[in-house]
């Protein structure tokens, strides 16, 4: 979890000093990702064939995108509370247009949780950019997306590196569209590669050789800590205050989802 925080607080660190443009964020990010994930692969004696697929690579690339460009103008902690809370939206979302069915406090959690993100959205001096919001948003749909067509997949890890080889070239088409805007000095090399190798690709390599000891419902709730870590980071390490709004956006939020799954896993 503090590697999934980190992401946050290294991409912003990256953007709000102008060291890298949003789109070789990204590329620099799934390549170094790619490459660790790669090598751990082989140090397994594990290949990349036929592992992963190009509409899951695409959903990574949309997710990995939007929220980069979401972080020229987002505070760190804003924007982990909105990929959150648009993570966990999309995927009840999807289980509930299958047929999945919320009772009682459930229902009152999901209620919750769209107050608290409609509370952060509304207009104010403490709101967050629109434009920055909705790409986050868009990049937490993504994920939901990517995570819901992960669900099964034999090998979890090998299935992500593949998915993150896949993304590279469509990284890559981005760059050469946004050329006229590229930068990137040596401080926001290492931060894209740090967020790429580090708390991308090692981060999901530790979080996929755990999953499978942990209960699905003590997995989801485990991840309710993502955005308060980076929200505590942002506030240490970036200086970014933390606003009454934020703070009351984010115990409805994550209380309101932490009630939907604590009551779907005693179900």
């Amino acid at each position: 979890m503090l590697a999934f925080a980190g992401n946050s607080l290294l991409c912003r660190l990256a953007l709000r000093g102008a060291h890298i443009d949003a789109s070789s964020f990204t590329l620099i990010r799934l390549a170094s990702g790619a490459l660790v994930l790669t090598l751990l692969l082989r140090a397994r004696g594990e290949s990349l064939r036929e592992n992963g697929s190009w509409w899951s690579a695409l959903a990574l690339f949309v997710y990995a995108g939007g929220f980069s460009w979401a972080y020229l103008s987002l505070s760190a902690g804003a924007g982990a509370l909105l990929l959150f809370g648009a993570v966990q939206a999309s995927m009840l979302g999807y289980g509930l247009w299958r047929g999945e069915r919320l009772h009682g406090v459930q229902w009152l959690g999901l209620v919750l949780a769209c107050a608290g993100l409609v509370g952060l959205l509304l207009p104010g001096a403490t709101a967050p950019e629109p434009a920055g919001a909705l790409m986050m948003l868009l990049a937490g749909i993504a994920w939901g997306a990517y995570s819901l067509r992960g669900r099964g997949v034999a090998n979890a890890s090998a299935s992500t590196a593949g998915n993150f080889v896949r993304a590279v070239p469509l990284a890559l088409a981005l760059v050469i569209i946004a050329l006229p805007q590229a930068q990137c000095d040596g401080e926001g090399l290492m931060y894209a590669i740090g967020s790429g190798a580090i708390t991308s690709g090692l981060g999901y390599a530790v979080w996929y050789s755990v999953l499978p000891h942990l209960r699905a419902t003590t997995a989801a709730i485990v991840q309710l800590c993502v955005p308060v870590i980076a929200s505590l980071g942002a506030v240490v390490l970036l200086n970014e205050a933390l606003s009454p709004r934020l703070g009351l956006a984010t115990v409805a939020v994550l209380g309101g989802i932490g009630l939907v799954i604590f009551k779907r896993g005693r179900n």
